[in-house]
């Protein structure tokens, strides 16, 4: 996994790195879901599927990760496998997960991503998306 964590102040920030857009993307995802609990113990038992359009790339990062929140919160799900593909301006995503589990280790509760410290760009032969979570 490509994934990291990062403080300013008393905030946490999240970057997800890949040698494609769309796989740093991913590992944003990944980085958010994995403050919410350990993905190894989640299960790929049901889908969610995410589509949107948007030209900017960093403003794509922050709708990504929050209609992969906002899914999972709405069927109340514990997301841990993602997928995403773009064509365009236009964005296809996946998630799978499972329902929480009394044995699932509960992390923290991330609200949203935000546009602080936003950042999508090119580094070390592949991509970077970072930005603060709301907590």
């Amino acid at each position: 996994m490509q994934f990291d964590y990062f403080e300013h102040d008393a905030d946490v920030g999240v970057v997800g790195r890949g040698a494609t857009l769309e796989r740093a993307f991913v590992s944003g995802a990944q980085a958010v879901f994995s403050l919410i609990t350990r993905l190894d113990d989640v299960q790929p038992r049901e889908r969610v599927d995410v589509e949107f359009e948007e030209a900017d790339a960093e403003f794509a990062f922050v709708t990504w990760i929050n209609l992969l929140l906002a899914r999972a919160q709405e069927n109340g799900l514990v997301l841990g496998k993602f997928e995403l593909e773009r064509d365009g301006d236009r964005w296809r995503g996946r998630a799978w997960g499972e329902p929480w589990r009394a044995d699932m280790e509960r992390g923290i509760d991330v609200k949203g991503a935000t546009l602080t410290m936003l950042s999508v760009a090119r580094a070390d032969g592949g991509w970077e998306a970072r930005c603060i979570v709301d907590v």
